[in-house]
């Protein structure tokens, strides 16, 4: 349908607003005719009456015939202040209307005009002017009507015919430079949208801008830049789906090494020597966390964790296992670790995620100082309120880059230092919610970096409807 098409509603809205426009014009053009027809009778009838004027005798056959050919009954002149007959006729009805076009406004001629365009009938009107040539003050006739109407009529249809024709012309003129210059523009952009969706992955596919009227070309900017962050983004996701996958077979092989490496420990464990008895329950223990990890990456193809398994649990033998083995990990490094937490102090979580939560804020903190290759200071201290439990773990590092602090626990985007992935402190921040908790940025200045754990001591439930 040409009505639902861009182009087709301006070429007629095109027609009607210039249809429009010739109307107006029309109506004082008719009042324009309507004024040169009734000063060209009353200079007929100055003509006519020069025959008297030179003082020569007519009869009256000539006489009926100047008032014929001149269109009016009766010619009045006004000269030296003597209102003279010069010509008459009978009339055949009363006079209906007077009209004075010797000073007449606009308005008053465009009254006129659709009066006698409003009135079908023969009336007769007298006309009053101002002779030509100073031939006298004033010139007066008396006429019929319908001769008037009937020309104003025959110019009024060929003025609307011409109108019409200049209106679709107009109309057709503007509807190919409209569809030129802007629909054959726009449908290109459509195409490209309809050929971007069928492939949103080829980078071929994207809008090249090359409108030249600004708007549409700051769309095709808008377009070409959202195209183009979509399949960066589509692309991200693909390799991260590839990354998934890897994973997953990583963490199956890592699985049966892993658990292979146990048995030996279960072998060692009962070995007499003092060193070996005090490393084994860790080395032990590491091994069955990253067990834990590997099958919980098999057991469902996605990022989320599973949900906690909560139990109460003592904070500082959890501190204790995490500083051990990232005191182990520091190596020769001068890295001081601290701990401050209340011996009786328990709290209610799943030990094995907050055991990892701890060892992701750890290694960061260690990986930072040792990149600085001067000393440093870990340190892990536990607090509680009534109602919550609060952890931080504070270091003496060069602190967090202003892009890392932007996507902080963002996979991918949060690396604080050069090589990381980015992945610690998205999994510590997932681990945390997952207990109803957050962790949080406590600051990052040159003397430092602090994060703090929350957890709640109450658990929220949905009350039943």
């Amino acid at each position: 349908m040409m009505l639902n098409t861009l182009s087709g509603r301006f070429l007629i809205l095109t027609t009607i607003f210039v249809f429009i426009a010739e109307v107006l014009i029309f109506v004082p053009s008719v009042a324009r005719f309507r004024e040169d027809y009734l000063n060209d009778r009353l200079e007929r009838a100055q003509i006519a009456s020069l025959a008297l004027l030179a003082d020569a005798p007519i009869d009256a056959a000539l006489e009926r015939e100047l008032l014929e050919n001149a269109e009016v009954f009766n010619v009045v002149l006004v000269r030296d202040d003597v209102r003279q007959l010069v010509l008459s006729s009978p009339i055949p009805a009363p006079i209906a209307a007077t009209y004075d076009l010797r000073d007449v406004t606009p308005l008053e001629l465009i009254r006129g005009a659709l009066a006698n365009l409003a009135r079908p009938g023969d009336r007769v009107i007298r006309v009053i002017g101002t002779p030509v040539r100073e031939a006298g003050r004033m010139i007066e006739v008396t006429m019929a009507t319908a001769p008037l109407r009937a020309a104003m009529v025959d110019y009024g249809l060929r003025v609307l015919i011409l109108s019409a024709v200049i209106s679709v012309i107009t109309a057709l003129l503007l509807f190919l430079a409209v569809r030129r210059f802007l629909v054959v523009p726009i449908q290109g952009v459509v195409d490209a949208m309809r050929s971007y969706a069928s492939a949103p992955e080829d980078a071929r596919r994207i809008i090249e801008p090359s409108a030249g009227l600004r708007e549409l070309r700051n769309a095709e900017l808008a377009l070409q830049s959202m195209q183009m962050q979509l399949t960066a983004a589509l692309r991200q996701k693909e390799r991260l789906a590839q990354l998934g996958a890897a994973v997953a077979k990583i963490s199956h092989d890592l699985r049966n090494v892993l658990t292979t490496a146990q048995l030996f420990g279960d072998r060692i464990e009962t070995s007499t020597d003092p060193a070996v008895a005090r490393i084994l329950p860790k080395l032990l223990g590491s091994l069955r966390r990253a067990i834990s990890i590997c099958e919980g990456t098999l057991a469902f193809g996605r990022a989320e964790e599973p949900p906690p398994a909560l139990a109460w649990i003592a904070l500082a033998d959890l501190v204790q296992d995490v500083i051990d083995g990232e005191r182990l990990a520091a190596g020769d490094h001068d890295i001081s670790f601290a701990e401050d937490v209340p011996p009786g102090m328990t709290l209610r979580a799943d030990g094995e995620q907050l055991h990892r939560v701890l060892s992701n804020l750890v290694r960061n903190a260690r990986q930072a100082i040792v990149a600085t290759g001067r000393p440093g200071e870990i340190a892990i201290a536990g607090t509680e309120t009534d109602e919550d439990w609060i952890v931080t773990v504070t270091d003496t590092g060069p602190g967090l880059p202003p892009k890392a602090r932007e996507h902080l626990f963002q996979p991918f985007q949060g690396a604080g230092r050069k090589g990381g992935t980015g992945l610690g402190l998205s999994i510590a921040s997932e681990l945390v919610r997952g207990h109803g908790g957050t962790l949080t940025l406590a600051r990052t200045d040159a003397r430092g970096t602090a994060f703090r754990i929350l957890l709640p001591k109450t658990i929220m439930r949905l009350d039943a409807a």
